[in-house]
């Protein structure tokens, strides 16, 4: 019996031995709970760690050796042990908060609580999909292959070849995408099974009660809708700039936008077309990338700039095993990794990561902050227990970086560390800086929405796996205003061609995210007793602003996230009032500008569809019998018609010779006749 093997029965037999246990009167003993919870933490760290190890050396060398599944199967059986344990306690009447919390968050055992071979089935289908999606190449006819990073991300960001970035928006979804769906529709069926298992109606509300709010829905739709005219404005405003770029043929001034056109390869930031965007051309533009290359920055640069940011806060510092374990470029020896970047904890306390392709471009600058703003979160409530181990909610943890790059961002900061010569103070040069930002943080919103409603209605059912590309699109046209550039059908997956699909990461932390980054950012800039408005605002060097971000983040999942959110804004609830106090000179710009040039906001024409031209171009069609290129097969069209006409003319020349021959024949004929009449007579 091999090693899985052994794991499983005793995951069986253990889950029959607490199925027994279960049946006996609950535990309500709060000093033996304590004396468990102190026993939970000393062997989590031990087989956490021993997770993380592994999945690293797989993110970082993938191939079948380094498959984690065993350490996987451990972990398991670790979380269902103590899981089935914690069930016993009845604590309603335990004192101290901490131990009910954890106890609580204990109990969901997660995807523990599916029978072995189920779980076992579970966790090779997630390590495929991510494996499948991480592989992925788009080849060219010729031979040349692409990876994402830093290939096709590069063609998608750079490219103002409509036909090439087709080439490259399309190929990715064919090689990333398609592999995954039937993966995928198991997948749904297993983490439902889990949740249910769990006491949830399904994958998805597990993923909601995460964040401990009963109206947490219905807060998000609230908080989209206020920011809805917001975004309708941007869209109106870049659809526009795309027309004069691309054209009436593959853009439509009262319809959605083609996907492939916005700088990226989901559309989910448009940042990469600023140069199409641009409000005042001839005015200041806030690019540090050709300043970063210029002066040689590398990876370990941006690293060290970025760790200056957060020491100069009064924060933590990275220890010496970030800068010597963690993988800051793509290798160069031929390894196959996971490019996405991400930040890793391996709970001892002292080892944490960063695992990013990097590129020196300002977009990875700023990503760089917001890797390094989870491992200043890990380093922050690291002697926090294990269950602790994680922001107040799942959007905490993605903003911490974020509002560190809003003050990164701003003119001000980058002349500060030399990568801008001067900072002009005049209404064009904010406008330019203002779109260059909504271009990140607005666009993102409507996609950071979606991503999980359509994950949830998959959950749920309202969305069944014959339709999975079809209601994918129909939520992409509803909150972005955007179209496939060309036709879609049920055998490709589009959704599984976004890294968080395939490798199980919920989104909606995103949303939360770039919601509350704004709310800290105002709260960190009156801390620093900054004076302006708030998209000028650095906190840089601010020992103020730092206490107040760095007490929030020692609570870790200690407390409800509304107290974290009252320590640093002084009320409990999200909120986009920050955000549009942010943007709101460009607000009222984009009224003005999308009034003048008569704009509508919104995409009335929604079925409509960009030329397809292209698509034409490039597809293979019978011609006589023959398979060749829809330009050939048009060529030969038009010389057939023009021997037809020829031919048209020439049989019509000869009709007219013969019919005037036969006319004089015939009149010869008749005169003829008369005569034998006359002489008859």
């Amino acid at each position: 019996m091999d090693v899985v093997q052994t794991v499983s029965f005793a995951l069986v037999k253990y889950l029959t031995v607490c199925s027994k246990i279960v049946s006996t009167d609950k535990n309500t003993d709060e000093l033996d709970a304590k004396t468990f919870l102190n026993e939970y933490n000393s062997t989590a760290e031990v087989v956490w760690n021993a997770y993380t190890e592994a999945s690293w050396k797989y993110n970082t060398d993938i191939n079948e050796a380094n498959k984690q599944l065993q350490k996987n199967l451990e972990m398991s059986a670790h979380t269902l042990k103590y899981g089935q344990k914690a069930r016993l306690y009845d604590t309603t009447d335990f004192q101290d908060g901490s131990v009910k919390r954890t106890i609580k968050k204990l109990s969901d055992i997660e995807r523990a609580a599916l029978p072995s071979a189920e779980l076992k089935e579970y966790n090779t289908l997630l390590s495929n999909m991510e494996t499948k999606y991480s592989v992925a190449e788009v080849c060219r006819d010729n031979g040349t292959c692409h990876p994402l990073d830093p290939d096709l991300q590069k063609i998608m960001a750079e490219s103002r070849d409509y036909d090439e970035l087709l080439f490259a928006w399309k190929g990715w979804r064919d090689s990333a995408g398609k592999v995954l769906r039937q993966d995928y529709k198991r997948y749904v069926e297993l983490a439902n099974k889990a949740a249910t298992l769990n006491g949830h109606s399904d994958n998805g509300a597990f993923w909601r009660s995460l964040y401990e709010t009963p109206t947490f829905e219905e807060d998000l739709e609230t908080l989209w809708k206020e920011l809805e005219p917001l975004y309708q404005n941007v869209h109106a405003y870049v659809r526009r700039a795309l027309y004069k770029k691309y054209g009436s043929k593959h853009i439509n001034l009262k319809g959605p936008i083609p996907a492939h056109l916005l700088g990226n390869m989901w559309a989910q930031t448009w940042s990469g077309i600023m140069d199409l965007a641009m409000p005042y051309p001839h005015a200041t533009q806030v690019d540090a990338t050709p300043a970063m290359v210029a002066q040689g920055w590398n990876a370990t640069r941006m690293f060290q700039e970025s760790d200056r940011f957060f020491t100069s806060l009064g924060l933590l510092p990275m220890p010496k095993e970030f800068w010597e374990k963690s993988m800051l470029e793509k290798p160069s020896d031929g390894r196959q990794v996971v490019c996405h970047a991400s930040a890793w904890d391996f709970y001892n306390r002292k080892d944490f990561r960063i695992k990013q392709c990097t590129v020196v471009t300002m977009d990875d600058l700023i990503t760089v902050h917001h890797e390094m703003g989870h491992v200043q979160y890990f380093l922050q409530y690291k002697d926090q227990p294990v269950s602790f181990r994680d922001g107040a909610n799942p959007g905490f943890h993605e903003a911490i970086g974020d509002v560190l790059a809003l003050s990164v961002s701003t003119p001000k900061h980058l002349q500060s560390i030399g990568l801008l010569d001067k900072v002009e103070t005049n209404h064009e040069s904010d406008i330019n800086f203002l779109m260059s930002m909504a271009l990140d943080k607005i666009a993102f919103l409507p996609f950071g929405y979606l991503m999980d409603q359509w994950r949830w209605k998959v959950f749920d059912g309202r969305i069944p796996s014959t339709e999975y590309n079809k209601e994918w699109w129909n939520l992409r046209m509803k909150y972005q205003g955007l179209c496939p550039p060309v036709t879609r059908t049920e055998d490709d997956f589009d959704p599984g061609a976004k890294f968080h699909i395939p490798a199980n990461v919920p989104y909606v932390r995103y949303f939360v995210s770039f919601i509350i980054q704004f709310q800290f950012h105002k709260a960190l800039c009156d801390a620093a007793k900054h004076v302006g408005p708030l998209h000028t605002c650095d906190i840089y060097k601010s020992k103020e602003a730092g206490k107040l971000m760095g007490d929030v983040m020692k609570l870790g999942f200690s407390k409800p996230w509304p107290e974290a959110m009252t320590m640093i804004t002084g009320q409990p609830k999200m909120s986009a009032q920050p955000l549009m106090q942010y943007f709101q000179p460009l607000i009222q710009w984009l009224e003005a500008e999308n009034n003048k040039n008569k704009d509508i906001r919104g995409w009335p024409d929604y079925d409509w569809k960009p030329s397809t031209s292209s698509e034409i171009k490039s597809s293979k069609v019978d011609f006589l019998g023959m398979s060749v290129d829809g330009s050939a097969a048009m060529a030969g069209q038009w010389i057939l018609l023009v021997l037809g006409v020829v031919l048209l003319v020439a049989t019509i020349l000869l009709a007219y010779r013969y019919r005037k021959s036969n006319k004089h024949e015939k009149s010869l004929s008749l005169l003829e006749l008369k005569q034998k009449e006359i002489r008859d007579t």
